[in-house]
């Protein structure tokens, strides 16, 4: 019955799916996947011949095999290994080589002979690599072919490098890579510009080989695509569909990645469900959206007709859901996110009291607080709460050379004019040039080429800060440390950034929190500043009694949205307070137009903002509710 149970949820994926709670769990599971075949060949006196993937997401699996070889005395002397891909031309030296990747998440840390590691080369002249792509294929069958291949999959469909419209047949070859990889992968060169045109990679035909084949994917930045990979349809558009024509093949995906998948994300379309009222409020909205019907227009037939049958019966009549269901989005609404004073708070989303509260907004880069949640902020400073903002890291990352070059030029030329001595910015202004001229891709700015983009960020945020209406002794720079430390050493410790934030609660004592909620930010920042504040919201709440007064409230920013069912508080803007958001905005200048990092949405972050949160009010209105021009949403978190 179970494995009955099973099929039938299961019964929209088209390949084996196995989900675990958290990627840590999951790696751990793929490492000894490969630890067995490893101890299983050694037994027979046989090589392990293993194909190997770069990226975030092998990380973990690689750390657990570090341990099983330092702790458990698993051997890599009988392992041979064959890499997926390498960026075209990229010299094995290069921070950003994939050569270099491994040395440093796994073939420096074990006993492995290095003459075994195999990796495609990136310094050949082109005309050698039609010849080295053939030798490459011919090593692998030599040896018997692949025990198993690890793969991650990109966000257009990749695993390797085969992108949108690579074949099922291909061979290991020299590939132009897709604008969005490039996107994707700016960061680690430092510009878009920087990121390599081509890349090596064993082919889709060259994967199918292996005898075992496990694609790897964790996060909800994942969810979109894996949900394309196992359910949709096989096409050269998505290059990971092809697995499905594979009998050896298993996903080992986290909760998050999967959490789109038709099991997880519509499951009364294939079993019946436990009706809890968090799902009653995901499936009615998500019925008023398929069938683009308010919510109090939803019919019995609409429910029996699609998969809902069971919550009408269950729960109905239907249209005492529904009532259910308007009501609770319509308390979500709120021209008060501070809480509405003298006034019943029993069906809002806030507290009445205290009528004015203490608020720390806390911003992960210069520029989020007012993108993400800007019209709320004004709202808050507006309505007379004690408001003070924190941004947690200088930004200094995405300010161009050219900007920062641009106001060392003021700061030469005014302090000629006003005949102040300035040797030492001369100087100062001649290195960074020299420097800037010599820079390599994803070069670490000196020390005070830093300060300077830090500064002009620094401005800029003050300036937005004050335009929202707060004095300068609620404005805060934590410029929290792991973000220049990670620059030069992954394995950071977050201890000086929590104190620091536990410094900064224990000063204002608020009543409410608002931080980012976006952990589909590319380079992680939001996510990690996030775990900060929540960490020592935990560590207060042990000792301090006024955070059990403390609620926790996330936003979002440029990149999504929240789902319309989770969301808890949605604030209302008006045509001019979209107006004043969008100057508060403005005022970060070096963000504006063309920023360093835009990822893979051409969209100016202002524009994405609005888009986003006229989105947000169109959709409450096509559900029924009243009409407004845009809508910030949040989520309350509870710890």
């Amino acid at each position: 019955m179970a494995r009955l149970n099973l099929l039938e949820e299961t019964r929209f994926e088209k390949l084996p799916v196995t989900v675990y709670p958290d990627k840590l769990t999951a790696s751990k599971t793929v490492a000894k996947r490969i630890a067995d075949i490893i101890i299983r060949k050694a037994a027979k006196g046989e090589n392990a011949v293993l194909g190997l993937a770069t990226g975030v997401t092998p990380i973990a699996v690689y750390a657990e095999l570090v341990r099983l070889n330092k702790e458990d005395g698993l051997s890599f002397k009988n392992v041979i290994t064959f890499n997926l891909d390498e960026y075209f031309p990229m010299s094995p030296a290069a921070a950003q080589s994939y050569d270099a990747f491994m040395k440093e998440h796994l073939f420096s840390h074990v006993d492995i002979d290095l003459n075994n590691v195999h990796i495609p080369d990136g310094i050949l002249k082109q005309e050698e690599v039609a010849d080295f792509c053939l030798a490459y294929e011919q090593k692998i069958s030599a040896l018997g072919g692949l025990d198993l291949q690890i793969l991650g999959i990109g966000r257009t469909g990749h695993i390797g490098f085969n992108e949108p419209g690579s074949a099922p047949n291909s061979g290991t070859r020299l590939v132009s890579l897709d604008e969005l990889t490039r996107s994707d992968a700016a960061h680690d060169f430092g510009a878009k510009s920087k990121v390599p045109t081509k890349a090596i990679t064993m082919g889709i035909g060259t994967i199918f080989k292996a005898r075992e084949i496990i694609l790897m994917a964790w996060s909800a930045k994942k969810a979109p695509i894996l949900k394309k990979a196992v359910e949709g349809e096989i096409s050269a558009d998505v290059p990971a569909t092809y697995l499905q024509l594979s009998d050896h093949v298993e996903f080992i995906v986290d909760k998050d990645a999967a959490s789109e998948l038709t099991r997880f994300n519509t499951p009364w379309l294939v079993k019946d469900c436990v009706w809890t009222e968090s799902l009653i409020k995901k499936a009615v909205i998500w019925l008023a959206k398929t069938l683009n019907k308010p919510i109090l227009k939803l019919t019995e037939d609409d429910y029996n007709n699609h998969g809902m049958a069971q919550l009408a019966t269950e729960k109905g009549p239907v249209y005492n859901i529904n009532i259910q269901i308007f009501n609770k989005l319509q308390h979500t609404i709120t021209g008060w996110p501070g809480g509405k004073p003298n006034a019943d708070d029993s069906q809002r989303p806030e507290r009445a009291i205290p009528a004015q509260k203490r608020i720390v907004v806390f911003s992960p880069h210069p520029d989020d607080d007012v993108i993400s949640m800007g019209g709320t902020f004004i709202r808050l400073a507006d309505q007379g709460h004690d408001v003070h903002v924190a941004y947690q890291t200088s930004g200094n990352t995405a300010v161009w050379d050219d900007d920062a070059i641009r106001y060392i030029e003021f700061s030469l030329d005014f302090s000629k004019s006003q005949n102040i001595k300035s040797d030492a910015i001369e100087k100062l202004y001649s290195n960074i040039r020299e420097f800037i001229n010599a820079k390599q891709s994803n070069q670490a700015d000196p020390a005070e080429l830093q300060a300077i983009k830090g500064l002009i960020r620094k401005g800029e945020a003050i300036a937005g800060a004050r335009f929202v209406g707060l004095n300068d002794d609620h404005i805060h720079f934590q410029n929290l440390p792991f973000y220049d430390k990670r620059k030069t050493n992954k394995n950071v410790s977050y201890e000086d950034d929590i104190q620091q934030t536990l410094a900064l609660l224990q000063q204002v004592k608020p009543q409410q929190v608002f931080a980012a909620g976006d952990f589909a930010d590319p380079h992680g920042t939001h996510e990690t500043c996030f775990n900060i504040i929540l960490e020592a919201l935990k560590r207060l709440s042990k000792t301090e009694a006024w955070v059990n007064d403390c609620w926790l409230w996330l936003y979002r920013g440029a990149w999504f949205e929240f789902e319309t069912y989770e969301i808890e508080m949605c604030v209302p803007l008006s045509p001019d307070e979209v107006e004043r958001k969008r100057l508060a905005i403005f005022k970060h200048q070096s963000q504006k137009d063309r920023p360093v990092f835009p990822g893979d949405d051409a969209r100016e972050f202002w524009v994405r903002a609005e888009d986003r949160t006229s989105e947000t009010a169109k959709i409450y209105n096509q559900l029924g509710l009243a009409e407004y021009e845009a809508m910030e949403a949040f989520v309350r978190w509870k710890f």
